[in-house]
């Protein structure tokens, strides 16, 4: 499939009556997994294109580039409101939120296990098991509330269990930074990869932001403050991989192009058939939009696609959810390692006086008063053990106690 080779629809055919955007939400007892997860990966990608729009038209001085700018975007929030109009009202704050980590743990495993650029890779890899740890901890959350059942949520696709403690990923904001990626000599896959997992990085940590002081729970509001401290250094180290050199006009470009390529990847995935027809109507308006990027990028910068694509343009492997256990039980072996500053190290060989000490007991202080360990130490005291979805034993010895919340793995050195 190349959406280039298409004959776009008017660009205006998206603007239409309310009665054709509110659309009928899912039954949350009963929709599949992926589909929830789908459902939130394009109203995230929606977002950050409806974001990077703004951001567009704050910084461009020509009036006729910010009226085509308003007329797609406008379209893009169209969009943005039937996706969203899919989740139902009586699907609450902390079912949204497993929702979203599962999204982050599948969606990462699924994009590591395509990327060829291997310093890509290194970061999925080790930002995957950082939000597998915050499942586990949020769905603990859930069972110590009674707020819903984690295991019906996920489904038999996603295993709950420990990651690098939460207490362990506070790092020094310098060793977030990533090295860019020049585009001209990355592939389609890498570029798309990079903009699908920053949008929805972007949406969690906007998500959580804007939720936590909403949640009833004091516990529960600690959660999500602490863990979208994190979100906020996955943003940075995911957003600090796109090649800051591209244009706006070349960045609008490949937004539309990976719109185009997650609807296109959504359609050809969905199980449900309702849900499905708006996969494709979605993708045929973004293909519309795109064909206005191009138009756009070739009217004031006097440069075709095919420069931002000498692969032509064709769609790489599709995006497709799959259970990957195995994947992000292999992953597991790589807990102990730290940002040290574009790279990552196993703790136990950096310095003692190295930023990262000094930074973690800043933010932490008192290890056993922070939420996302205390969540545990509770579930542990009522259950007699922590709640756990795990086919078998963890893969880590160190993080296959159920009684036990350990808050060294990744933090303090071995002795």
């Amino acid at each position: 499939m190349n959406p280039f080779d298409l004959k776009p629809q008017k660009a205006d055919k998206c603007f239409t009556s309310w009665n054709k955007v509110f659309v009928k939400p899912y039954n949350k007892n009963e929709v599949d997994p992926y589909t929830r997860l789908r459902v939130i990966l394009m109203s995230g990608t929606e977002f950050e294109s409806v974001r990077f729009s703004h951001a567009f038209h704050r910084h461009c001085t020509n009036n006729d580039v910010r009226r085509r700018l308003a007329y797609m975007r406008r379209g893009e929030q169209i969009q943005q409101k039937r996706v969203a109009g899919l989740k139902p009202a009586d699907e609450t704050i902390l079912e949204h939120t497993i929702g979203y980590e599962q999204l982050a743990v599948d969606l990462t495993a699924n994009l590591a296990l395509s990327e060829k650029n291997s310093y890509v890779k290194k970061q999925l890899d080790f930002a995957l098991l950082e939000d597998f740890d915050h499942l586990y901890r949020y769905a603990d959350l859930m069972e110590l509330e009674k707020g819903g059942d984690p295991a019906r949520l996920v489904g038999d696709y996603t295993e709950i269990m420990p990651g690098r403690p939460t207490v362990a990923e506070y790092r020094h904001p310098f060793d977030d930074v990533n090295f860019y990626l020049n585009n001209y000599l990355n592939d389609t896959k890498t570029k798309l990869n990079v903009n699908i997992i920053t949008a929805a990085e972007q949406q969690t940590m906007n998500f959580y932001m804007n939720v936590a002081n909403l949640y009833a729970s004091p516990m529960g509001r600690k959660l999500y403050n602490e863990i979208a401290m994190i979100e906020e250094q996955h943003v940075t180290g995911y957003g600090g991989l796109k090649d800051p050199n591209a244009t706006m006009f070349e960045s609008l470009l490949m937004n539309e192009y990976t719109e185009c390529y997650l609807y296109y990847s959504c359609y050809m995935d969905e199980t449900d058939p309702r849900i499905k027809k708006v996969w494709e109507m979605h993708f045929n308006e973004e293909v519309a939009h795109l064909h206005e990027a191009a138009d756009l990028l070739k009217t004031y910068e006097g440069k075709v696609w095919q420069q931002c694509f000498p692969d032509g343009g064709e769609f790489p492997e599709l995006l497709k959810f799959r259970s990957q256990k195995e994947y992000v039980r292999e992953v597991l072996k790589s807990v102990r390692l730290t940002g040290v500053e574009e790279g990552w190290e196993p703790l136990d060989s950096v310095p003692d006086t190295f930023r990262y000490f000094g930074y973690n007991r800043k933010i932490n202080g008192d290890v056993n008063n922070v939420g996302t360990h205390s969540v545990i130490v509770k579930a542990i005291k009522e259950f007699g053990t922590d709640w756990r979805l795990q086919n078998k034993e963890h893969p880590i010895k160190s993080l296959a106690d159920r009684k036990r919340d350990n808050v060294d793995v990744g933090r303090v050195k071995a002795k």
